[in-house]
């Protein structure tokens, strides 16, 4: 089959063959590699497809029956199954496969039709399989076309009306299928969809056996359809957005996975203690510096001056410590057990003392505002 498919060269969307042979008892037949199959790819997007994705296959599915035709051959299985995808820059091209179960329809002498005969055993998958089919008629042309029918309206309603019927045996779920199928009208099948799926199906049903179908017609059907709709030819098939979409969420995810990943090699701190988890190494803390400049006060007390003097000190006085904002209290002096020595202001180097300092402790400003005062008033005593 494949070698009388590129006989005079091949259209694409017919896989090229590589390699046919015998291997013992079996027959090896070696194709390019393709990608998945449209049925594949239903389920892919959820078990529907759009309508412009519908129109652009329906194109191409077509046109791959319309050259096997006109090579003399049926298909005789035209299902989701056997339409697959390309690879690479052929991603977008349909390609038809399993030509097992095809068959001559004229002679390639005479170029002579065969004959119509009845009460012929069913072949092909039953679920896309013509009325003329299930009767037990030959299969011509017409039955590829209105099999192709049947998977484009499976794309678009997502399942066929007889679809999950039940019976004891393969017979009678045949029979039942058949009955289904002859009793569903095209606009039944086809209700809630543009009328062109209905024009099609009575198209089809319309043909003699051995009529040649107007294929140019059927895809004007649906290239006008295409036009009036507004879509654009961008080859974007649902699962090429589909994928596209996936590809940005992923990337999306894995930036904002980025913004808040926490480096492992980082461990929670004990701020009580200073130290990481499982005694890590102590972190360092930034410490007050101890040597913290302070006046400097030089005083020279003669030994010869000390006495015991009875000098009432204030009960209690307030320091600034420098650099400090906060009042020390002094604690209480009793002034019956203090030796007090006798202090030559003369030798007193005092220091420099700012306005503010001289105010400490003393809330009432004609009371005396600063050490020297009282140590005065101590000489004076004298």
């Amino acid at each position: 089959m494949f070698l009388i498919l590129h006989t005079h060269g091949i259209l694409g969307g017919i896989p090229s063959l590589k390699w046919c042979g015998s291997d013992g008892d079996n027959n090896v037949l070696v194709i390019e590699i393709l990608g998945p199959s449209l049925e594949d790819l239903f389920y892919y997007c959820g078990k529907k497809f759009s309508l412009k994705t519908v129109l652009m296959l329906a194109d191409q599915m077509l046109t791959r029956i319309e050259y096997l035709h006109s090579k003399g051959f049926l298909h005789r299985d035209i299902k989701p199954d056997n339409f697959l995808m390309g690879l690479g820059k052929k991603a977008n091209q349909v390609y038809m496969i399993d030509f097992g179960l095809a068959k001559r329809y004229r002679d390639p002498c005479t170029n002579k039709h065969i004959p119509c005969r009845e009460n012929k055993n069913l072949t092909g998958t039953v679920r896309y399989a013509s009325c003329n089919t299930h009767s037990g008629i030959e299969q011509s042309r017409r039955d590829d076309l209105e099999s192709l029918g049947y998977v484009l309206m499976y794309f678009l309603r997502g399942s066929l009306p007889w679809q999950g019927l039940q019976a004891a045996t393969t017979d009678q779920k045949f029979d039942k299928i058949c009955k289904k199928k002859l009793s569903t009208p095209s606009e039944i099948l086809c209700k809630s969809f543009p009328v062109e799926f209905a024009s099609y199906f009575h198209y089809c049903r319309s043909l003699s056996f051995d009529q040649r179908p107007d294929y140019g017609f059927l895809k004007c059907l649906f290239r006008d359809l295409f036009t009036r709709e507004g879509y654009d030819s961008d080859n974007l098939l649902d699962w090429t957005i589909l994928k596209q979409q996936q590809m940005q969420q992923r990337k999306t995810q894995n930036q904002l996975n980025a913004q808040v990943a926490v480096p492992s090699n980082l461990e929670p701190v004990n701020v009580d203690k200073h130290k990481g988890v499982n005694d890590s190494t102590p972190i360092p803390m930034a410490r007050p510096s101890a040597n913290i400049d302070r006046p400097r006060v030089s005083m020279k007390i003669m030994a010869s001056n000390v006495q015991n003097l009875n000098v009432k000190f204030p009960t209690e006085k307030y320091i600034m410590n420098n650099g400090s904002s906060n009042f020390t209290p002094m604690p209480r002096i009793s002034n019956e057990n203090i030796a007090m020595p006798r202090i030559s202001t003369e030798n007193i180097v005092m220091p420099r003392v700012s306005k503010p300092e001289r105010l400490i402790g003393n809330a009432n400003p004609d009371a005396s505002s600063s050490s020297v005062p009282s140590l005065r008033r101590a000489s004076s005593i004298k």
